[in-house]
């Protein structure tokens, strides 16, 4: 339980933010040009780039996710009902679970069955928390159902066998009046479940057993070879990728098991320090450290190039995928809670900064096919924060409800020449942006202004794009760490954007500072 109730915590903010973060007295608007080639599609930028990922970690599944079909907040067989309805909204396309490290220690029969005989387990690696697996594949396969997201299903490679993978594999999509298919119906549902996505171990170069790339490739051709991929189980099969920049890991891979997988994962967490022993704080931040976070995560530009480059020249036709199932910010936990719960409060930094990873994603749509953000609720940088029966839905929540054009649309060239802006000892690009035509026809742009002081008169080039009319929405607010309370109106969430106007084949955008704007050409 947390010991700060959610207002407490939020008065701090209060104090802090006005104390720090006085508007700045030399903010000015900066310009820059970019040219629009709508003429010119690429690929598809999938809608598993808006991917989640929902590990047993903290209050991310229980309270976040679980409350009991006997709880007082409203819920469909024990899950909350505010929350489904939420994530409905930004039309959650495929979600990962159960870890995360927590996968390599997770025995499925454990979660399955009635609930009163389930046994109740150490979750060593988050907290030393008692795991009761009240949320167990039925549950999950419900709430993946109820959000209407594909379930992406990490199995234990790390202390497990290949026997229980596929034997969970085959309780999941089994059809026939197989022993494994029949218990499946004992405990509740006839038609199998669909199980698009499967990992095949989480993270085997560290918690998921400390393996060296070598020695994991033959656990994978081993457990793979059991994987029985046919029409019951047609799924994508993830091999555990590399720890950011370990390209090694990826070039051992792609040559020894490149033709037994359809995807490899890859890990990578914005830390403001780059330091894991002290990362930074979530609130109460300087223009110091904002830069200093924006400089970390931009780095996923050139960890994608490098990795990408490794699996080009070993498949250079482009069919495995990449999957960057973890991102996100990770900050100190938030005063007076456990350190192994990864509670951390959410702000426009936040929602800035998910908004500029959506940029660099669509750049790579070729290869980058499926992201799953650190986490869903409660956990990391997460959609929704819960207290209760109360909720906040958070900046990063609302970046994603303003991308959500973007899914499965075609990602069109977008040439941008931006200006700098310096704090300190970091330089880095005032904004980055893409453009996509989307399912309903419409050309779709989306601008991350990572400055925090100036404002942006961006105009673009849009060529023989014929649009007579720009609309959209916008995300800013007066501080940089200006966040939603739990419970209460949202300070940080999108309005109608009112500065853009096109004149022949000119558009030109106004675009504040410390902001995201998504608009849409028609």
């Amino acid at each position: 339980m947390l010991k700060h109730t959610a207002s407490s915590i939020l008065a701090v903010i209060a104090a802090a933010t006005t104390l720090l973060f006085a508007p700045a007295i030399d903010a000015k608007t900066l310009t820059a040009t970019a040219t629009l080639k709508a003429d010119q599609p690429g690929p598809q930028i999938s809608r598993y780039i808006y991917g989640q990922f929902s590990e047993h970690l903290g209050r991310g599944i229980y309270d976040g996710i679980w409350v009991g079909e006997d709880s007082a907040i409203p819920n469909v067989r024990g899950i909350r009902t505010d929350v489904v309805t939420a994530l409905k909204d930004i039309h959650v396309p495929v979600i990962r679970w159960p870890g995360g490290c927590f996968a390599d220690e997770y025995h499925w029969r454990d979660g399955i069955g009635p609930r009163k005989d389930r046994p109740s387990r150490k979750n060593n690696w988050w907290g030393g928390s008692p795991e009761s697996n009240a949320f167990g594949t039925h549950e999950f396969m419900d709430f993946a159902e109820q959000i209407g997201a594909d379930p992406y299903v990490s199995v234990n490679v790390g202390s497990s066998n290949p026997t229980e993978m596929r034997e969970w594999i085959e309780y999941m999509t089994s059809p026939g009046d197989d022993t494994l298919a029949q218990e499946r119906r004992k405990n509740g549902r006839d038609k199998p479940f669909k199980v698009p996505v499967i990992g095949i171990g989480n993270e085997s170069w560290g918690c998921g057993g400390a393996m060296t790339p070598e020695y994991y490739s033959n656990e994978y051709r081993r457990f793979q070879e059991f994987f029985h991929k046919n029409s019951d189980n047609n799924a994508i099969r993830v091999a555990s990728g590399a720890n950011a920049f370990d390209t090694k890991w990826t070039e051992v891979l792609m040559k020894n098991i490149g033709n037994r997988m359809d995807a490899i994962s890859l890990h990578y967490y914005t830390l403001p320090t780059g330091n894991w022993d002290k990362k930074g704080a979530a609130t109460g931040f300087s223009q110091q450290d904002w830069a200093n976070t924006f400089d970390q995560t931009l780095r996923m530009e050139d960890l994608l190039q490098k990795h990408i480059a490794v699996m080009d020249a070993a498949d250079p036709q482009k069919k495995i995928g990449l999957y960057v199932d973890e991102w996100g910010t990770w900050y100190d936990v938030e005063a007076g809670t456990n350190p192994g719960h990864l509670y951390q409060l959410n702000t426009l930094r936040d929602g800035v900064l998910a908004a500029a990873n959506f940029n660099i994603f669509h750049h790579h749509a070729d290869r980058v096919r499926l992201t799953a953000i650190a986490q869903t609720i409660n956990v990391l940088q997460a959609m929704i924060l819960t207290q209760g029966d109360k909720i906040a839905l958070t900046p990063t929540y609302y970046a994603y409800k303003m991308y959500v054009p973007f899914q499965d649309a075609t990602a069109l060239p977008f040439d941008v020449t931006a200006p700098t802006y310096t704090i300190g000892d970091k330089t880095l690009p005032a904004f980055n942006a893409s453009a996509a035509k989307g399912k309903d026809g419409k050309t779709y742009i989306g601008i991350s202004n990572m400055d925090p002081n100036d404002s942006l008169v961006l105009t673009v080039d849009i060529g023989d794009l014929k649009a007579k009319t720009v609309t959209g929405q916008v995300m800013t607010a007066d501080k940089m760490d200006a966040a939603n309370p739990i419970g209460g109106k949202a300070v940080v969430a999108p309005v109608a954007y009112k500065g853009g106007k096109i004149k022949g084949n000119q558009l030109t955008l106004d675009v504040p500072a410390k902001s995201v704007v998504v608009v849409s050409l028609d």
